[in-house]
């Protein structure tokens, strides 16, 4: 028989493998393209809306394009230069409105994040590698921007080449990292690495063995203090133009006539309104901000404007003058801020999970340590908001409007590390004194730990309980029967709720002739026994005998116990080789009379006798009568009968 095996052909494989080979280069280059377009269409639409409704428009459906396109790069923080203007010389344009920069930083995420193309099935194709979806993105958007830059190099609003050479690949490649980091589940791998690039006093600021917990809880104190301080900044502007709201109210209506031109302007303003709220925290922050070469504005003093357009956000812009205690009261802004990012760092320095009491995570030098790393990441933040939120719109008095990024940074450092730290050690040290004060353990041996260990199973017994339990227990025996002595030695588990408790007992013959075993397994000894628990309604021990036991100390018992008869290892009566007249009768009890005379009335009872004692009562042949007083006699073995 001849095996045949079907091979597939070589084309039908390299099919196979390309359809379930992930697209790779392809789509991520294709995804960053995408991207760039969906922001340049969006800017399209929106200078084209304007240029359809204008009831002047100044050019043609190209100048409103070669618009668009300026506009786009500016949001991405690329310089323009103005070439219509009065004068004819050129003017830049640089104030970049950070809602606008807001529109290709999520655009460049989202097609970074998708690039990935991570499949949620078990047997999918794997995911993109995170280089090549990064390069394929950011080359991709690159290339859209390259033409838009070509397009509009020839238009009224020209970039300059190198602010398009640094801004748009920076902008690019930070979202289209954060997106793919965000895509892999942001690992962790690149913190270590970071260290490496600081200098030493940083180094030793974000090293040891918990690092990557000491720098994500800086960023986020420090990003919790930068929401502070923005939205801090943007209500003292909407208070400001409420102050000042007839000034503002008459400059929107001064720059245009028609609604068109006013829903411009209100866009404008909106999408200036972040960098007004930079602005405003830099102010409430100390440096202030310039409106115009050597011009500042500051909470302490405030000097006179140049000529600038009429535009509603200026209208919010403190009066030329000394500072007043208004102006000074806006420092609460910063402290807020400061506090805030002491709170955080102080949650994060102290440990404490549900229903657990709270632990010490860093020492209070470890957490000053955080609390400086925390001041300086803020810095850094409000210095880039900062820079991103100035820029020229002019030359000579317009060169510069905006905060300074260094003096900015700085003054968000400082004040964030006067104002957190000692809110930080002292929530730290707060908690951890509450816990101490409300996490104590109930210590054993009082009432609570007591009752936990009779609930919780075996107790202890106490050495009173264990005295009278091995108390010995003494029965006066009756007309026949054998004297109990001994000790019966028990060891109560439960407070008197074993089922078994071992025992030693005296005891002779059982009667009836017929000896006590001990139970199987009670023992090696001669004389084991056992108790038994009293069921309900049950009478005497088993054999016509029973004992009395010893109670526990401090409780009665719910249920009584029983001792059952085992042999004697001592007994009274034994062969001797003299005469059974010379066996002393054991010594009675405290009842003797009463059993005696319980006895003869039995006797007399069951011989039919009367009660006055007429009648004959037959006496046993061997041994004499018991004379009167004395205790009863033992049963006498046959042998010694005499």
């Amino acid at each position: 028989m001849i095996q045949t095996t079907a091979r597939r052909s070589p084309s039908a494989l390299l099919i196979s493998r390309m359809r379930d080979r992930s697209p790779g280069f392809a789509a991520s280059l294709l995804g960053g393209a995408v991207a760039a377009g969906l922001g340049l269409g969006s800017f399209a639409v929106l200078v084209m809306m304007f240029w359809v409704s204008s009831p002047y428009p100044d050019s043609g459906p190209g100048g409103a394009l070669h618009t668009a396109a300026a506009l786009w790069l500016l949001a991405h923080g690329v310089e323009l230069i103005r070439t219509d203007t009065l004068s004819g010389a050129p003017m830049p344009v640089g104030l970049t409105p950070l809602l606008l920069l807001a529109v290709p930083l999520w655009l460049v995420y989202r097609a970074a994040r998708d690039a990935i193309d991570a499949s949620a099935e078990p047997d999918g194709p794997p995911p993109v590698g995170a280089r090549t979806a990064w390069t394929g993105v950011v080359l991709g958007y690159l290339g859209v921007g390259a033409a838009a830059t070509l397009y509009c190099s020839g238009g009224e609003l020209r970039p300059q080449w190198a602010w398009v050479t640094v801004c748009l690949p920076l902008v690019a490649a930070s979202a289209a990292g954060a997106g793919v980091w965000t895509a892999y589940g942001r690992p962790s791998g690149p913190v270590p690495s970071v260290p490496a690039v600081l200098p030493g006093p940083l180094r030793r600021l974000v090293s040891g063995t918990d690092a990557r917990a000491r720098l994500g809880a800086a960023v986020r104190a420090a990003g919790a203090a930068t929401a502070v301080l923005v939205g801090g900044g943007a209500l003292l502007v909407g208070v400001s133009l409420v102050w000042h709201g007839e000034p503002a109210r008459a400059s929107f209506l001064q720059l245009t006539e028609g609604w068109t031109g006013r829903f411009a302007v209100l866009l404008l303003g909106v999408a200036l309104v972040p960098n007004a709220a930079v602005w405003a925290a830099s102010y409430a922050l100390g440096p202030g901000f310039l409106l115009g070469t050597g011009h500042l504005v500051d909470p302490l003093a405030s000097h006179p404007a140049p000529l600038l357009p009429p535009f509603p956000l200026l209208a919010a812009v403190p009066e030329p003058g000394a500072g007043t205690p208004q102006n000074w009261a806006v420092c609460v802004v910063p402290a807020m801020a400061g506090m805030t990012a002491g709170w955080f760092v102080a949650r994060a320095a102290v440990r404490q999970a549900s229903g657990e009491p709270a632990r010490a995570r860093w020492s209070a030098g470890r957490t000053a340590g955080v609390v400086l790393l925390t001041a300086l990441v803020c810095a850094a933040a409000l210095a880039l908001l900062a820079e991103l939120a100035g820029g020229p719109m002019g030359v000579a008095a317009l060169a510069r409007l905006g905060p300074l990024w260094w003096q900015t940074g700085g003054a968000a450092g400082a004040w964030t590390l006067v104002f957190a730290l000692p809110v930080a050690l002292t929530t730290r040290a707060w908690r951890l004194r509450r816990r101490r004060h409300s996490g104590g353990i109930p210590a054993q041996g009082t009432e609570t730990g007591a009752r936990t260990g009779a609930k919780g199973g075996a107790a202890q017994p106490t050495a009173a309980a264990t005295a009278a339990a091995a108390s010995a227990t003494r029965e006066t025996p009756e007309a026949g029967e054998p004297e109990e002595a001994g000790v019966v030695a028990a060891t109560a588990q439960d407070a008197g709720k074993a089922d078994e408790v071992p025992a030693t007992a005296a005891g002779g013959d059982a009667p009836g002739g017929a000896a006590a075993t001990p139970d199987a397994g009670a023992g090696t000894g001669a004389g084991a026994g056992r108790f038994r628990r009293r069921g309900p309604g049950r009478g005497a021990a088993e054999g016509g005998t029973s004992a009395q036991t010893a109670g526990a100390t401090g409780a009665d018992e719910e249920e009584p116990y029983e001792v059952l008869p085992a042999a004697d290892p001592f007994p009274t009566t034994y062969p001797s080789p003299f005469p059974a007249s010379f066996t002393e009768p054991s010594p009675g009890g405290r009842h003797d009379d009463l059993t005696r005379a319980s006895r003869w009335a039995a006797l007399r009872e069951a011989a039919g006798a009367p009660e006055d004692g007429v009648g004959t009562v037959t006496r046993p042949e061997s041994g004499p009568e018991p004379e009167p007083g004395a205790g009863p006699r033992p049963d006498r073995r046959p042998d010694a009968a005499g």
